[in-house]
């Protein structure tokens, strides 16, 4: 099987073998094209910024660049593949010179998802896609449903987390090239799994980034995000950048097979048109791959915005920060960097965001000078709230990207595990967590020394109030991001899985994910928002319970504390999983242990269900 995707733009293979080479340069006065013979090619002009050429001296391998006005030599924005890095040539890539044998792939249905987040260069040994696919039995034995790629959109550099990318077509280099990342979707699915990929649609990243020399309109001039000029979707040029976002979208699921997309950061997307892009993008999504197979898209931002989580024709989920924020500080203690609500009354906030899937749900802010974030949510399905303890942010931007197995207790992470893997929320997993990985997380990246020297300033600059760094000498020590051995530290060690530690983190996430995939993942499709419950019965002391499909109750009670909770009251029902000998008969007599979770599942709650 085949599969391409036709763009309007960018270096495409014609039926009768020549290649159309076409560029937006509305700040152009001319436009050439150079390949890699020597020739160089003057492109027409049709009008509206666009420049074209049609020609047989290239063909699939041919590497070309456009020259704008006579002397600025850059590649292609819609590049397929950039060998050289990104202020290289690009590549004519031919879609069809890769065989798909996975024909009978429809996906799976969200309801199964438990997600594998990783970076491809620091996950495998080799750090690359060749090294993921030599992982993924040890995925399928774990449990796990989809993996989840951060960005792979060509980055500078040799190490990237990949939110830095420019050529947003072109999957990065230093991980091998467009086969062999077709090469492990198509092994993935081979084995069950889905896999999702990390897109960025806010921003370019600072190095690399040619757009503004020819197509200045592609940017606004009245915005700004943290990572520079915002993208402009609501400008009189919006058209052009908007196609060129939702067909990048519809190019990974299509080309490439993805089963869906993460998008990051939306909160940083300005766009006042209706339906704004991320309303088209889904619009896009599930008028063409997403009638024929299981599509899931993935907001993650700070905005909590409910309004897009509609399974048909909208977003599946969003990552739910708030749940997150509860636990760590309930499992660290630290409160610095966190929002005040969840560092404050983190188990109320952590029972309201497990049941409701936001903490605020619309409400006023809970501190003057605070802005109102989150939007309405509890009439949604648990399904739309991916919950996780770790990921790639709440890792790599701590000073020194330490894991959780470093932060807190055993016992109080065994509870909090429980708390997430048994919840009706798919929970999200970050690389090497199921091992009680020891290796930190950094933030790195390869820029030239001027750049990535500015970069690190301003990180330290805003560490400074973190956990562990108000010490001048801490943050003399935080790890350049430059440095290559920030990366090289930052990769798994899979030798010390056999260790006996290690060996016990994955029996202890096997079995729990064993027990979601047996109990609770068969009653979650019908499952609806709005049937949850939830109370606070001591400092950090919470209980939860939701009415699955079928109308069966699921009930959580929980002390994620050092203290004995209670006045705590025993739920109906079978008991599915408890932490510690011992909960189980002392919950019985209305008391929950420290660090304990014990989840009863009632089917006879359907008889006498209203």
């Amino acid at each position: 099987m085949k599969r391409r995707h036709d763009m309007p733009f960018g270096a495409q293979l014609e039926r009768d073998g020549a290649v159309r080479f076409r560029l937006w340069a509305p700040a152009a006065r001319e436009v050439a094209l150079c390949l890699d013979d020597g020739s160089v090619l003057p492109m027409a002009r049709p009008g509206a910024g666009w420049h074209e050429l049609v020609t047989r001296r290239a063909r699939a391998g041919t590497r070309y660049r456009y020259r704008i006005d006579g002397a600025l030599e850059v590649p292609d924005p819609a590049s397929r593949f950039n060998p050289e890095d990104v202020h290289g040539a690009s590549q004519v890539i031919d879609p069809g010179d890769y065989e798909w044998a996975d024909a009978a792939w429809l996906g799976r249905p969200w309801e199964e998802a438990l997600v594998y987040e990783l970076h491809v260069g620091a996950f495998g040994v080799c750090g690359s896609y060749a090294g993921v696919r030599a992982r993924l039995d040890h995925l399928v034995r774990l449990g796990v449903t989809a993996i989840e790629l951060m960005p792979l959109a060509d980055f500078p550099g040799r190490c990237n987390w990949g939110y830095d990318g420019v050529l947003p077509f072109a999957p990065d280099a230093t991980y091998g090239d467009p086969k062999a990342l077709k090469d492990l979707v198509c092994a993935a699915h081979r084995r069950g799994l889905m896999v999702l990929l990390d897109v960025v649609y806010s921003h370019f990243g600072p190095e690399g980034n040619h757009l503004p020399r020819y197509a200045p309109q592609f940017f606004s001039q009245r915005r700004r995000t943290p990572w520079g000029p915002a993208i402009d979707f609501d400008g009189p040029h919006s058209a052009v950048v908007r196609a060129f976002t939702v067909h990048n979208a519809l190019y990974w699921l299509e080309e490439y097979h993805f089963d869906g997309l993460r998008l990051d950061a939306v909160h940083a997307i300005v766009d006042r048109t209706r339906p704004d892009i991320l309303e088209e993008i889904a619009a896009a999504v599930h008028a063409g791959p997403a009638r024929h197979r299981c599509v899931h898209l993935v907001l993650e931002g700070e905005g909590n915005a409910s309004r897009y989580l509609r399974p048909q024709g909208g977003y599946v989920a969003q990552w739910n920060d708030d749940s997150h924020q509860a636990l760590h500080v309930l499992l660290t203690g630290e409160r610095a960097g966190h929002d005040r609500g969840s560092a404050d009354r983190p188990a109320a906030r952590l029972a309201r965001s497990l049941a409701t899937g936001h903490a605020g749900q619309g409400d006023a802010p809970h501190h003057r000078g605070a802005r109102r974030r989150d939007e309405p949510g509890g009439a949604l399905a648990p399904g739309a709230f991916v919950a996780f303890l770790q990921n790639h942010d709440q890792v790599g931007n701590r000073a020194f990207g330490e894991r959780l197995v470093s932060l807190a207790e055993p016992r109080a992470l065994r509870a909090a595990l429980a708390v997430l893997l048994l919840a009706p929320s798919p929970p999200l997993l970050f690389m090497g967590e199921e091992f009680g990985a020891d290796t930190p997380f950094l933030f790195f990246c390869d820029f030239p020394a001027a750049l990535g020297a500015a970069v690190h300033v301003g990180r330290c600059k805003a560490l400074a109030r973190s956990a562990g760094c108000a010490d001048p000498k801490a943050l003399a020590a935080i790890p350049h991001p430059n440095d290559r051995a920030s990366f090289e530290r930052s990769r798994l060690r899979w030798d010390s899985l056999g260790g006996p530690g290690h060996a016990a983190w994955l029996r202890y996430y096997t079995r729990l994910i064993a027990l979601r995939r047996q109990q609770i993942v068969p009653r979650l499709a019908g499952s609806r928002g709005g049937d949850a419950g939830f109370s606070v019965v001591g400092p950090t002391a919470l209980a939860v319970d939701w009415r699955l499909g079928g109308q069966a109750r699921l009930a959580l009670v929980a002390n994620l504390g050092a203290e004995c909770a209670r006045c705590v009251v025993r739920p109906a029902g079978q008991l599915l999983f408890a932490t510690g000998e011992d909960a189980a008969a002392r919950l019985a007599a209305g008391t929950l242990p420290p660090w304990s979770a014990a989840w009863f599942l009632d089917e006879d709650a359907a008889a006498g269900a209203p």
